[in-house]
């Protein structure tokens, strides 16, 4: 008689996500370069493009100003004063 033996072959395939995993990285990647030009937008880091501002003319509008204040708290603290003794009782 023949002998009989059951062989069974078996195939094992491994996968791996490499793909997926360089896909986030560069997309990561793109995210910080697009921040990285929009803070520094192409301009030069010595700081070349400062911008200075100057208002001519202000003078007497900011004295005017200043007056009304003056004024203002001028009329506040009588205002207060005779707020005081019509509270105050008289003798």
């Amino acid at each position: 008689m023949s002998d009989h033996t059951d062989h069974t072959e078996h195939n094992h395939t491994t996968t791996s996500n490499n793909g997926f995993i360089a896909f986030v990285v560069g997309g990561l990647v793109v995210a910080v370069l697009v921040v990285v030009w929009l803070f520094y937008g192409g301009s030069d880091l010595d700081g070349a493009q400062d911008v200075n501002i100057s208002v001519d003319g202000a003078g007497e509008a900011a004295q005017s100003v200043g007056d009304a204040a003056g004024d203002a708290a001028e009329s506040t603290g009588e205002a207060a004063e005779s707020a005081g003794e019509a509270v105050t009782p008289s003798e």
